[in-house]
């Protein structure tokens, strides 16, 4: 959640933040308000506390028809003092419902606008031209049929639509990229976690995913539990409600995501882009507020090099502000090229939360300064559909086998080629 001091001392740059996100701009009105009443609850709650114990002095000293009547006005003091109480949990209980609806505050820089505004900082790499190569490119999915390395059929027989096998070496294939990464991550220096996937509410409301990404969370009532849509949930809440001592802290987790896919009826229904369950290699940095802009253009950076360990073309794009979500306040993506669809798709996205994820979890670090509410960063380093995809489609022969790029041979046994019997 936002700074509660920010609402008192710059209203307007909270108002503006929420205007670039396209979110209420009154719901800052409304929480100046609740603040306000909630504040004066506490003052009044504590004027009475003061005056009861004052009371209790005089009672204790009293004697005769005095003490009745003291005692008279203890017992109306009493229950003031319980109304009080009970008037304060109720505007705080308002203030945090409001609060918590607030976004995270959009840094300065952020591109304005919508999903369609993001602007494109960077492109590495160059498409293949295939007609050159004189072959039309096939599919991912007709390629990982063809290859046997993806079974959508079955998979939608075990679960239903949006859902997938990987076999074979479509298996291998997502098993060399997940040791890759978490090489790779080691080498940056992040410690290696296998995280659940279910989550308590606390850790999935602390994160921000029980605001406008609740429609794509899967929910178990009778446990009250929920399946993670990322490892950034369980990452995050690693340290909830604790103060650090030894900043920054960088874990890479591997963990199943699951996904509703709310509102993407008829969008991406073939093959393996767009599903509910899928597998994922995130980073996430515990870290000083002061250092968390850097330390988002080196999970940027680390994106970007895997990227290119991979071979796969692609764009860096600074997410526009409408675009966000609820707690990041800053966001890069990485889209890279789909020769088939003759466009950049979505691969990975890191985000600078800012302290807004801390505060809503508990989580504060010592600093010179005292202590204070740290920052949270993640990162995708691997979501293994989509990276599959690009593999396959981008590395693809004329005879139908698939080129191995040099950094993931190691992972499958020296394999250059991806061959329906390899």
């Amino acid at each position: 959640m936002i700074d509660p001091k920010i609402l008192r001392t710059d209203p307007d740059r909270i108002r503006r933040s929420q205007e670039a996100r396209g979110e209420s701009v009154e719901l800052v009105d409304e929480l100046v308000a609740a603040d306000e009443s909630r504040r004066q609850s506490i003052a009044a709650f504590e004027t009475l506390r003061a005056q009861q114990k004052a009371a209790g002095k005089d009672v204790a000293r009293a004697k005769g028809d005095e003490k009745a009547a003291l005692l008279a006005d203890m017992k109306r003091l009493s229950d003031e003092v319980k109304a009080a109480e009970a008037a304060v949990g109720e505007t705080e209980a308002t203030f945090t419902e409001l609060i918590k609806r607030v976004g995270n505050l959009v840094l300065d820089g952020v591109p304005r606008g919508g999903e369609d505004d993001g602007v494109v900082l960077e492109t590495v790499g160059t498409p293949r031209d295939f007609a050159a190569e004189g072959f039309t490119p096939k599919d991912h999915l007709e390629l990982g049929e063809a290859l046997g390395a993806i079974d959508m059929e079955r998979g939608a027989k075990i679960s239903g639509s949006r859902f997938y096998v990987l076999t074979g070496i479509g298996a291998r294939l997502e098993l060399a990229l997940l040791n890759l990464a978490m090489t790779k991550a080691l080498e940056w220096g992040f410690t290696p976690m296998l995280p659940p996937a279910l989550v308590k509410p606390s850790a999935m409301d602390g994160t921000g995913f029980l605001g406008q990404a609740a429609q794509d969370v899967y929910h178990l009532p009778a446990d009250d539990m929920y399946l993670v849509g990322t490892s950034e949930v369980a990452l995050a809440a690693f340290h909830s409600d604790e103060i650090l001592e030894d900043l920054p802290k960088q874990y890479a987790a591997y963990s199943p995501c699951f996904r509703r896919e709310a509102g993407s009826y008829g969008k991406d229904t073939r093959g393996i882009f767009r599903v509910h369950w899928f597998d994922k290699v995130e980073m996430f940095v515990h870290c000083s507020p002061d250092d968390a802009e850097a330390w988002h253009e080196k999970l940027l950076g680390w994106e970007k090099e895997f990227l290119q360990l991979l071979e796969i073309p692609f764009q860096v794009l600074d997410v526009a502000s409408g675009d966000l979500g609820l707690s990041a306040a800053r966001k890069y993506d990485c889209y890279a090229w789909l020769p088939t669809q003759k466009r950049y798709r979505e691969v990975t996205s890191t985000s600078n939360c800012t302290d807004f994820q801390a505060r809503r979890l508990g989580i504060r670090g010592r600093f010179d300064d005292g202590v204070r509410p740290i920052a949270t960063l993640n990162g995708t380093l691997c979501a293994m559909t989509r990276i599959i995809i690009m593999l396959l489609e981008n590395h693809q022969q004329a005879d139908g086998s698939v080129h191995v790029p040099v950094a993931l041979r190691p992972y499958l046994g020296g394999l250059e080629r991806l061959t329906a019997q390899a």
